[in-house]
């Protein structure tokens, strides 16, 4: 086996730091006609930061490929510029001197905790530019070698990202269907149907109570430890913003935990609703779960209201606003949400809805776990990677690229 020499490094010898700064009000644009402006580095994907407006002027810019590491509140997330734009005070904009971006990108990622501990301050954690720049990393000294491990590592993180889109592209077509049929009423047949009232012939005006169940969340008694840590996904609305199906959350429940609340179990594929803080986000739960007290959920009375119900309830966000109190800190009870006016439809139109839609989002919750497993690979082979405690090679890289197709 062929050793990996590694040795110490400043950041600042293999890459430039460029910090990021707020541009000021005026130079804010309508989108489209500037440069898109980050503020943080997290989002959805691997690759693709949060886009929130534009501006015209770039005080401080990132170009395609430089890692953004955010510097302060919190320090320490890591993610690619798949654009040229803007950054934030929060970023800085990490530039290889040597075009070993991906070998950058992980390495970052694999020492952050190491990066952290630099970040200083009364209110909150920040990193200053100097100190980043000085930080000594653990670094291998073949390029061949580093290009390999970036190499390696950047195919789990794009077959997840090739899932993702397959993954959108699932729900988009269930929910090009569902405007179809049930916004713009071209479902099948509806040539013969008259529209009786605003809704075609048959349909009814409902509540959501009418779609099942209603079930509010609740948290367990943190004096008790033993309520938690379990293997029942306790769902808040932060795990609802990563896949519109969850496997796990953050948190977990104990048996001992979620059976003090037997009431507050849901059953898989049950539909998810954020009501508190931010309202309106939707998720359905692959596996039996219990939420906390920000989330109403609706076990749907037949397997054929499933899907319709998540699409339905995915067009109330600004319903529930209006009903909550508004969009920063709307609050949504089980009375007020319950009650909210929806249509139904009847049965037969339900079922043929199901057949079509059924397979695209057992498509997606196959996708889904197949991405949880290749995140969890990955990141068990981050750390013995990046330490030098494996060797990778070209084979080894061959091998997974014939895994991933």
């Amino acid at each position: 086996m062929k050793e990996i020499k590694i040795c110490k490094m400043k950041l600042s010898d293999f890459a430039t730091v460029i910090m990021g700064q707020s541009p000021s009000s005026n130079f804010y644009n309508e989108e489209g006609k500037g440069l898109p402006f980050f503020q943080g580095v997290t989002d959805f994907s691997y690759k693709y930061p949060n886009e929130t407006f534009w501006t015209t002027v770039a005080p401080k810019k990132a170009e395609i490929n430089d890692v953004l590491f955010s510097v302060r509140a919190p320090v320490g997330d890591v993610n690619i510029a798949n654009k040229k734009c803007c950054i934030g005070r929060g970023i800085a904009a990490i530039r290889s001197k040597t075009n070993q971006i991906d070998y950058l990108y992980y390495l970052l990622k694999y020492q952050s905790i190491k990066i952290q501990r630099l970040g200083t301050g009364a209110v909150y954690d920040a990193i200053k530019k100097s100190d980043l720049e000085n930080i000594l990393l653990d670094v291998f000294e073949d390029p061949n070698s580093q290009f390999q491990a970036g190499s390696l590592l950047v195919l789990y993180d794009d077959l997840i990202d090739t899932n993702r889109r397959r993954i959108q592209l699932s729900e988009e077509s269930a929910g090009l269907l569902f405007r179809e049929w049930f916004v713009y009423f071209r479902f099948p047949g509806h040539e013969k149907v008259k529209i009786v009232n605003g809704v075609p012939k048959g349909w009814e005006r409902g509540k959501v109570k009418d779609l099942g169940d209603i079930v509010t969340g609740k948290t367990p008694s943190k004096k008790n430890a033993s309520n938690f840590n379990g293997a029942i996904p306790f769902i808040k609305t932060p795990d609802m913003h990563q896949s519109s199906i969850i496997i796990n959350a953050e948190e977990s429940l104990s048996e001992i935990g979620a059976n003090s609340q037997k009431n507050k179990y849901l059953p898989p594929w049950s539909i998810l609703v954020s009501c508190i803080g931010t309202v309106g986000v939707v998720a359905m739960n692959l596996l039996r779960a219990q939420t906390n007290q920000q989330i109403n959920s609706v076990i749907p009375k037949e397997d054929i209201y499933r899907y319709y119900s998540f699409f339905c309830l995915s067009r109330l966000k600004p319903l529930l606003e209006a009903v909550g109190g508004g969009s920063t800190m709307a609050n949504v009870n089980k009375n007020k949400f319950e009650n909210l006016d929806i249509i139904i439809p009847p049965d037969t139109i339900l079922e043929n809805f199901d057949k079509i839609v059924d397979p695209l989002f057992k498509h997606v919750s196959l996708l889904t776990l197949q991405n949880r497993k290749l995140a969890q690979a990955r990141d068990l082979l981050l750390p013995r990677l990046m330490s030098g405690a494996i060797e990778v090679s070209e084979s080894n890289i061959e091998i997974s690229k014939e895994a991933e197709t």
